[in-house]
């Protein structure tokens, strides 16, 4: 998910509960895909197994949506996902649903390397009681007076000035009346984070309010529980836009630095210092660097490389759950093979004005594949300027 406002792509999140969720019902397929997969619930359910069984569906329509863990306590994290909003109910007092809960599920998190979103989770009053109220004991804030509004707007800011890199304006599920544009538009104007809008939209034309106020995310899942078939409609507003990247975070430096250690080896070799490494579930599953010299063949980079190694690994050509690390934008050639390999997210250094798939062919990856770059780029750009300057 990306940092600060998100002008340009508007994204649909569909929130499935392993408790109510039918996964036979639901329509998936190659053009009624929404743009992410939030998986959570208010009460419990066998995460892992539904994470498992939905991962199995995408699989065979061919999808790399991420699936985000939306989880309602500690026990419904897994490590099945590719992420999980770390929701934070800065509306309430309760000081369970404001850390406690984190820290029970802190070092299976710290552990298993997932990327992890801080959420600010706010809690505003869609018309009905919530299962999210009774359980965690709180209320949600009032947007029917000033003095209501004047607080979720400032909620809001203080979780920007805590460090949240995500704003969760939630209504509840089954809300009568959705989060009001004008209290998005207000969010809006006074915060940069990743906006998310949830809770008793039932319509297309009430998610692009919800988009025209200023959401970057919306989130609908009761009313797919109940209208499975209505899921096209919904998907085919965002259908055109690309998938919000994930930013950066402490293990997509490690990763980066392991790349970094493929390019020094090509820069042992007297090759471009370029390296990549693919991971999938925190595992390494391919590793490579530059070897057009070595090899006396034109084909043969760093993507390349490890793209074969990765799918001899797995048995498989296709790589849907991986993610890319290179220290430098892929070319065209090697953006195209990421996409041929629907390789789900790819995470880049020093940036390629001159020869990278951005000038070239934007849309060479797939195009649900979810892409942050700079990470570590002096570091990557710094061994490139190092093996040119040796040749003058």
């Amino acid at each position: 998910m990306k940092i600060g406002k998100c002008e340009n792509n508007k994204s649909l999140a569909l929130l499935l509960d392993p408790e109510k969720a039918d996964l036979n019902a639901l329509p998936l397929s190659a053009d009624c895909l929404p743009d992410f997969i939030f998986v959570g619930g208010s009460t419990g359910g066998d995460t892992t197994a539904f994470v498992r069984a939905l991962r199995e569906k995408l699989s065979i329509v061919n999808s790399q949506l991420s699936i985000i863990l939306f989880p309602g306590n500690a026990a419904q994290f897994t490590p099945e996902a590719d992420g999980i909003l770390y929701l934070s109910l800065l509306s309430g007092n309760n000081p369970e649903y404001l850390v406690g809960q984190h820290i029970k599920s802190a070092r299976a998190i710290h552990d298993s390397h997932i990327e992890v979103i801080p959420t600010a989770y706010i809690l505003i009053d869609g018309g009905v009681e919530t299962s999210t109220m009774r359980v965690t004991n709180t209320r949600p804030l009032n947007p029917n007076n000033a003095e209501g509004v004047q607080t979720i707007i400032d909620t809001a800011i203080a979780a920007e000035l805590m460090g949240k890199k995500a704003i969760y304006l939630e209504a509840g599920s089954g809300a009568k009346t959705p989060v009001s544009p004008d209290i998005i538009r207000a969010v809006r104007e006074q915060t940069s984070v990743t906006l998310i809008v949830g809770g008793g939209i039932r319509t297309p034309d009430a998610m692009q309010a919800a988009y025209s106020a200023g959401a970057d995310i919306v989130v609908i899942g009761n009313h797919f529980e109940s209208h499975p078939e209505e899921l096209r409609d919904f998907c085919q507003i965002t259908q055109s836009s690309p998938n919000t990247p994930i930013p950066p975070s402490s293990s997509d430096e490690r990763f980066m630095r392991l790349a970094l250690c493929e390019a020094e080896k090509a820069l042992e070799a007297d090759e471009i210092p370029i390296g990549c490494v693919i991971v999938s579930q925190g595992q390494i599953i391919g590793r490579g660097h530059n070897l057009t010299e070595t090899l006396t063949d034109v084909t043969a980079h760093a993507e390349i490389q490890a793209i074969t190694a990765a799918a001899q690994t797995l048995g498989g050509k296709y790589l849907p759950d991986a993610t890319l690390y290179v220290t430098v934008e892929p070319c065209p050639m090697c953006a195209g093979a990421v996409g041929w390999a629907q390789i789900s997210r790819i995470v880049y250094g020093a940036p390629d004005p001159k020869r990278g798939y951005t000038t070239y062919a934007p849309r060479a990856f797939h195009p649900k594949a979810q892409v942050t770059s700079g990470v570590l780029a002096e570091e990557c750009k710094t061994l490139i300027q190092r093996f040119f300057a040796g040749k003058r």
